[in-house]
């Protein structure tokens, strides 16, 4: 391949990557903010263990909503009006978790930040991946989980030192929100829409506009060339398509790898900090303080994994990440179980987030946004999302009602034979994608 052919602005793919990905700050925000909130809220709002998890899960539930809106409205208008739909989401419902006065109301509009929190999820990753190269997808697609690990580490941050400001900290904590997201706003109205979208709505030339901001001559005509041929003789994209024989194996091994990072426990660890440390022993600001140390590594490991994922690729990190767990999870429940210090456990807690964050974490996003079809991604990457937040609530739903039945220590056997069975699936059934266009890889693993 010439020189001219791997010409690319990458400044410009850098900068819109950057810009869409602040999605993901606010995904990490919303996340990250409940596990700091939950000491608070558990006394003023009197939760007993079903309503902790389900208090908790209506994000997940809010999500699952975003996606099957995000989906639509990707479709039939465009990623840029699905991105600022979201920031709009994000910004009024800070601002009413903040005022709310009864448990009910918080729950309501816990589940309006989860649509924008699902709309994000499925828009950000799909839209980077859209307009980056090849050779730098996978880095340009893990800026959203690095922009969610440093929304992760803000909160957190933010968060400690909101602590002693007294039992109303927790609405400080959810009314900044409202920051990030007028800033989202702001920097989506900058961006292009993506060159793949435009050319299926039947808008070539502004579609080559935006490839020329991309890249070079030879870049735009060997891409507008492979959008179209990938686009020739579909029809109005539906859900039903994405279950069509010729599409299954790629969908299925999306949807498996979109529950399985839930499943795999990790969000647990997230969620519930207090909880976990607080089975040991440690008061509020040493949980807290574990938080701030969970977002720290989270980040540093995250970017390892950008580094990395267009060098090492995709499966060889997702194997080791899904093994990893599954022996620090044995070792983690077996230290809770024993009531070792809460130091000891600190170690296990964070070497379990290393690994996540440099391998399920991102890499999953990285796989959903490039492994569907063109004619499909859309509403196939609203499937795999949609799963993934179905198992997400799952998780920290169940979690409070495990604990208190078997331990704290007791969920963590469990998810050390879930991630022991998504490692046998990733090896058997998970593609290298690496260095592929979207095109290639729409030829490739649908034949397999």
């Amino acid at each position: 391949m010439s020189a001219e052919q791997t010409s690319f602005n990458h400044k410009y793919i850098i900068g819109i990557s950057f810009i869409s990905a602040l999605g993901g700050y606010l995904f990490g925000f919303d996340f990250a903010v409940i596990s700091g909130a939950l000491p608070f809220l558990r006394t003023q709002f009197m939760l007993d263990a079903w309503r902790e998890g389900f208090l908790t899960g209506s994000l997940a539930l809010g999500c699952i909503a975003g996606c099957l809106i995000a989906g639509n409205i990707a479709d039939r208008y465009g990623r840029k009006p699905g991105l600022m739909i979201a920031a709009l989401i994000f910004a009024v419902s800070s601002v009413c978790i903040a005022f709310a006065s009864s448990l009910t109301l918080f729950v309501i509009m816990r589940f309006a930040a989860g649509i924008g929190v699902g709309m994000a999820s499925m828009l950000c990753p799909m839209y980077i991946a859209e307009i980056s190269p090849a050779k730098v997808r996978g880095r340009n697609v893990a800026i959203n989980q690095l922009t969610v690990v440093i929304g992760i580490l803000v909160t957190n941050l933010v968060n400690y030192f909101l602590a002693d400001t007294g039992p109303d900290a927790w609405r400080w904590m959810f009314g900044l929100g409202v920051v990030p997201s007028i800033v989202f706003f702001i920097g989506v109205l900058w961006l292009p829409e993506s060159p793949r979208w435009l050319v299926k709505a039947g808008q070539q030339v502004k579609a080559k506009q935006v490839l020329y901001k991309l890249g070079s001559e030879t870049f735009v005509n060997t891409t507008f060339n492979d959008i179209e041929k990938s686009l020739v003789g579909i029809k109005k994209q539906s859900y039903k398509a994405v279950f069509d024989k010729s599409v299954r194996p790629a969908v299925i091994v999306g949807i498996v790898l979109a529950v399985f990072q839930q499943l795999c426990g990790i969000n647990v660890v997230f969620n519930y900090t207090s909880t976990i440390f607080e089975s040991v022993g440690a008061n509020l600001n040493r949980q807290l303080f574990e938080t701030v140390s969970i977002g720290a590594v989270n980040l540093v490991f995250t970017l390892l994994a950008m580094w990395q994922v267009d060098k090492l690729g995709r499966k060889p990190l997702m194997l080791f990440g899904s093994l990893g767990l599954s022996v620090v999870y044995i070792i983690l429940a077996f230290l809770l179980q024993n009531h070792y210090p809460a130091g000891m456990v600190s170690i296990f807690v964070l070497l379990a987030i290393s690994m996540y964050a440099i391998s399920l974490a991102p890499v999953t996003w990285v796989l959903i946004s490039e492994i569907f079809p063109n004619k499909i991604r859309g509403a196939a990457s609203s499937v795999a999302i949609i799963s993934l937040w179905g198992a997400y609530f799952i998780l920290v739903f169940t979690f409070p009602i495990l604990a208190k039945k078997l331990g704290t220590f007791g969920p963590f056997y469990l998810y050390a034979a879930i991630c022991f069975l998504g490692f046998l699936f990733i090896k058997r059934k998970v593609k290298e994608t690496k260095g592929q266009t979207l095109e290639e890889l729409e030829q490739t693993l649908i034949r397999h």
